[in-house]
């Protein structure tokens, strides 16, 4: 016992610099990122903000004194019109805001967390309502995505096997010898690269077929209508421009059924594009960290630390007459010294080691392997499963599994 509090002890410092190391890297990488973008808007946009500025200004003077109107009384109505814009009201007659299709578009976006801001509750109760509507909504939601990248993914494990074992035959590789499990487990990966792949080209058909509708159905361009999918399908949801609004279309509702289809599918596909990406962005970090580390490995005053600590601690299978007490405590210290490795583990029967997890191939490995696993309809289940909780992907995966640990235990 006295052993394996000692190794468990030692590991976790090292997962501890991994972790801060990783996490330091990615909040200073974001902040040069939101500081690089804010210098590119700034130089594009804020040109023609004074430009507008000028432009109202002028407006407003010439207006003022073509038809003698005072222009504090005229500042007064363009207010009284800002409230009543904040209201719904607009200029051009557009569809009602809070009839039952308004609403039903509202807490669409509501619940999809895009957004749009067109319309907002201005009751009390309508504000309270929408806190715990929008609470409970945006969970359901985001679940309903997550189960959507899982089906996602199984639909691409299955063309990626039908396309590894068709590359095989025509290798000269069939049978038995090609369906073998070390085969299918070890010797193909689908890689993380073609998912992306796939699932942004799935993304760009939607958007340019969603676009063409927007076009001609909005009088927009193309260029606008691909910039309103994109803010639409990445939930970001400006409200600068969306899509029916106005009171009446030709094909009025075939066209409103289409507008929901097409955002749908496209929030669906880009959040799995998402999902995906982050594990690259992850993988890349990763990298940036282990030339660092090696960089100061190589360093003659360093006596190359982590590598002899991350050896030492690996994580390693239990013997096969080890006492039931003590294959449990083994089993503790490796859910405290891999929060991911654990989901790997389960998913492909593997014991990853201490510097595996260092060099944080394990994400990866984790949908990779679901991948794999899923293709060749076998995946690895968990030997505990009875309390309902999922494996997932990625993050998502991590949080079902510590939630079924954690119930198990008790």
């Amino acid at each position: 016992f006295s052993c394996v509090c000692v190794s468990c002890c030692a590991c976790l410092p090292v997962l501890v610099i991994s972790y801060n190391a990783r996490f330091g890297l990615l909040a200073a990488l974001i902040l040069l990122y939101l500081l690089c973008g804010a210098v590119v808007f700034s130089a594009l946009e804020h040109p023609s903000e004074l430009q507008a500025h000028r432009c109202w200004d002028q407006q407003l003077a010439n207006f003022t004194e073509q038809n003698s109107i005072n222009l504090k009384s005229l500042h007064v109505l363009l207010k009284q019109y800002e409230e009543a814009f904040a209201a719904g009201i607009r200029v051009d007659k557009l569809r009602p805001r809070w009839d039952f299709s308004g609403a039903f578009y509202f807490v669409a976006t509501v619940v999809s967390t895009i957004g749009f801001g067109m319309t907002t509750p201005v009751t009390i109760a309508g504000k309270i309502f929408l806190i715990f509507y929008g609470l409970i909504g945006c969970a359901a939601t985001i679940l309903f995505f997550n189960l959507f990248l899982e089906r996602i993914i199984t639909m691409l494990a299955y063309i990626m096997r039908w396309c590894h074992e068709r590359q095989l035959r025509r290798s000269g590789m069939g049978g038995e010898e090609a369906r073998s499990e070390d085969d299918s487990l070890e010797g193909w990966k689908p890689s993380v690269y073609y998912v992306m792949l796939i699932l942004g080209i799935a993304a760009l058909l939607i958007a340019c077929s969603a676009s063409a509708l927007f076009s001609a159905m909005e009088d927009w361009d193309y260029f606008e209508s691909l910039y309103f999918c994109f803010v639409a399908f990445s939930t970001i949801g400006f409200g600068d421009v969306v899509s029916s609004q106005r009171e009446f279309y030709k094909a009025q509702e075939a066209y409103r059924l289409g507008n929901c289809l097409f955002i749908l599918m496209g929030v669906c596909c880009i959040y799995s594009l998402f999902n995906v990406i982050s594990i690259i962005i992850k993988q890349t970090l990763n990298w940036i960290i282990g030339k660092l580390d090696s960089r100061r490995a190589q360093c003659p005053c360093s006596g190359h630390p982590h590598r002899r600590r991350g050896r030492r601690n690996a994580v390693h299978p239990a013997p096969a007459n080890e006492s039931a007490g003590k294959r449990f405590t083994n089993a503790s210290v490796e859910t405290v010294c891999n929060s991911e490795t654990d989901v790997g583990r389960r998913l492909s029967g593997e014991m990853i080691s201490v510097n595996d997890f260092m060099a944080n191939k394990v994400s990866l490995a984790i949908l990779q392997k679901q991948l794999s696993e899923t293709a060749h309809s076998n995946p690895r289940q968990s030997h505990v499963r009875q309390n309902g909780f999922s494996g997932g992907v990625g993050a998502f995966a991590i949080m079902n599994n510590r939630l079924q640990e954690t119930s198990v235990d008790r």
